[in-house]
């Protein structure tokens, strides 16, 4: 069991790693900071009392879902609630303003311009996520470790229980693994 000081070292070891993390997803230090504030508060109250050598999956995992669901919230937002006034017309003219004329003028962002192009990358999105689920655990646990959580060698060999030469083992054969599957399936990397 963490007792409250090794809880708050290990909150106070985390933070800059983590608000850089989820900065680096939102691209808005408000929301970031929120973000992580939310994950340390959720393990301070929900995890508290689990051992110090669990803290930091836990807080991994905390973290991700507190940033997904920041973005569930926002996608939520952006779709029901727009401001009229985006889609009020910038002539003085008097006319009417008329949103169906408006938004039919709008333009289409350049990566959404192209059914193709966003159908193919969802189609290579889907084929790496299939690939990772498919390695052994202990190599998917490294990989996301290291490349998705950005965790460095000797925090992930932490957080999995072994040693830093098994951590580079294990990445290494799914990351050999991952390119010999995708390549396998036409995916250039």
């Amino acid at each position: 069991m963490a007792s409250p000081a090794e809880l708050s070292d290990f909150l106070k070891s985390v933070e800059k790693r983590a608000f850089k993390r989820t900065v680096y997803h939102v691209r808005n230090d408000e929301s970031a900071l929120d973000i992580v504030q939310d994950s340390m508060m959720k393990l301070a109250e929900h995890y508290g009392h689990k051992p110090s050598d669990e803290l930091p999956m836990l807080f991994q995992r905390i973290l991700s879902n507190t940033t997904l669901d920041w973005f569930r919230r926002q996608k939520v937002k952006n779709t029901l609630f727009s401001p009229f006034s985006d889609f009020q017309s910038d002539a003085e003219d008097g006319d009417e303003f008329d949103l169906l004329e408006s938004l039919s003028q709008a333009e289409v962002a350049p990566e959404f311009d192209n059914p193709q192009t966003t159908r193919e990358r969802a189609q290579t999105l889907r084929a790496i996520e299939k690939e990772i689920l498919l390695l052994p655990q202990r190599q998917r646990e490294a990989f996301l470790m290291r490349y998705w959580e950005d965790m460095d060698v000797t925090e992930t060999a932490a957080a999995m229980g072994c040693s830093t030469g098994s951590v580079k083992t294990h990445c290494s054969r799914a990351i050999h693994t991952l390119f010999q599957a995708l390549t396998s399936k036409g995916i250039k990397l």
